[in-house]
């Protein structure tokens, strides 16, 4: 894979190229299988940065082609031998070339900030981290095949959240034609902190993965505990590259369930904010799978019934009807056990299947330990008080939970 960056004024435009043992068909780290629909994208940045380092520069491009890359990366610019190597060691792939140019770092925490409930209940825990919003624009070359996706009315409930906030723009989601438009890597994402991690002097970039995403599989990894989670674990591939170029990813609630961000979200002053739907534009649309699955944990929080017309013969509540394992299956568990009159709704056959009560999913209250251990020194103990004072940890039993899932 060969690599270029060009610079027009704040707008950074990457063209990739494929070498001849690479291939249009990959696989991200969490096994979904990806096809290329384009080698450019563009990222529109605020203004133009005084500079970008080599390795933000590079990592940046990492993210969206580590799928389709087979042997070597050729960078257009020298990345430091640290960054190389976590590319060699976390992919087996030669990245290069390598030069002098040395490591960088930063003094600051941001947060890559959506405005769902995850990233809601991380801004409560960081009232004074700053935003980096990344906006899902149009491809110039790549018709838009999502275009219920409101990106727009994201951007403005994040403007309208009051705190330091910088906005990238960017078509990179198009690179991708199968499964979806969408990003190749999870960590695509911060695209906009790393060409921005410079000019806002960061160190670090807190995101809002929690414990099901960080310990528990993910929705498309097998049903299981894994602490070597080959996206989010720190001593993982995409760890070391973040930590290689001075940006260390952060994950203030990975210890804790959607149930404990969904309290802490609708808890915060940035709850008149807070959105998860990618389709509403005047609040939720209601009918879409993301709306069905939050409403069963907003329910459970809030100790009500569920509100919602979709059916259970929808195509969106389809895989409730059969038997375990799901996606996010803990939450299921959670929210069957503290709905009432769940027998009456959607999600009755999982309920009859999963037969959870309130104090088997007691254990997702609190926060897993290991998680806050986890988190780099300089912002481990700001994460710990709140989590000490605002939640609680799990017993050594409760931690178990976490350990065996999945587990016959």
């Amino acid at each position: 894979m060969r690599v270029a960056w060009t610079a027009d004024g704040g707008t950074w435009h990457l063209v990739f190229r494929l070498d001849p043992e690479d291939d249009v068909t990959g696989h991200c780290a969490d096994g979904q299988a990806l096809k290329l629909a384009t080698n450019t994208f563009r990222a529109e940045l605020p203004h133009p940065p005084r500079d970008i380092h080599p390795d933000l520069l590079a990592l940046a491009a990492w993210t969206v082609i580590a799928p389709w890359t087979r042997r070597r990366v050729t960078f257009d610019r020298p990345i430091s031998p640290e960054l190389a190597g976590a590319i060699g060691e976390g992919w087996g792939v030669e990245a290069g070339p390598t030069g002098t140019a040395g490591t960088r770092s930063g003094g600051r925490l941001a947060i890559s900030y959506s405005g769902g409930a995850d990233s809601v209940a991380v801004a409560a825990m960081l009232p004074d981290a700053p935003f980096v919003h990344f906006q899902r624009v149009s491809h110039p070359r790549v018709p838009n095949r999502w275009t219920h996706y409101r990106s727009d009315v994201l951007a403005s409930l994040a403007e309208k959240t009051g705190r330091e906030l910088t906005v990238v723009r960017s078509d990179l989601e198009f690179t991708l034609a199968e499964p979806r438009p969408g990003y190749p890597e999870h960590h695509a994402v911060a695209v906009g902190a790393l060409l921005m991690a410079d000019e806002l002097d960061l160190g670090g970039l807190a995101l809002g993965y929690e414990l099901g995403s960080r310990w528990l599989g993910g929705a498309r990894y097998v049903h299981r505990y894994t602490p070597d989670n080959l996206m989010w674990a720190p001593h993982g591939a995409w760890g070391r590259a973040f930590a290689a170029a001075g940006l260390h990813l952060v994950l203030p609630v990975g210890g804790v369930s959607e149930a404990v961000t969904m309290r802490l979200a609708l808890g915060s002053e940035l709850r008149g904010q807070l959105r998860w739907c990618l389709r509403g534009v005047g609040g939720p649309c209601g009918t879409c799978g993301k709306c069905l699955y939050k409403e069963l944990i907003q329910a459970a929080v809030e100790r009500r019934p569920l509100r919602t017309t979709i059916t259970a013969g929808r195509p969106v509540a389809r895989k409730w009807q059969r038997p375990p394992p799901y996606g996010g299956q803990e939450m299921i568990e959670y929210g069957c056990a503290r709905v009432p009159g769940i027998e009456d709704t959607v999600f009755a056959a999982a309920a009859r299947h999963l037969r959870a009560t309130e104090s088997s999913t007691a254990w997702l209250d609190r926060c897993y330990p290991p998680a806050v251990a986890e988190i780099p020194e300089p912002w481990r103990k700001q994460v710990h008080d709140f989590v000490d004072g605002e939640i609680g940890f799990m017993s050594e039993d409760e931690a178990r939970r976490v350990e065996t899932w999945g587990m016959p």
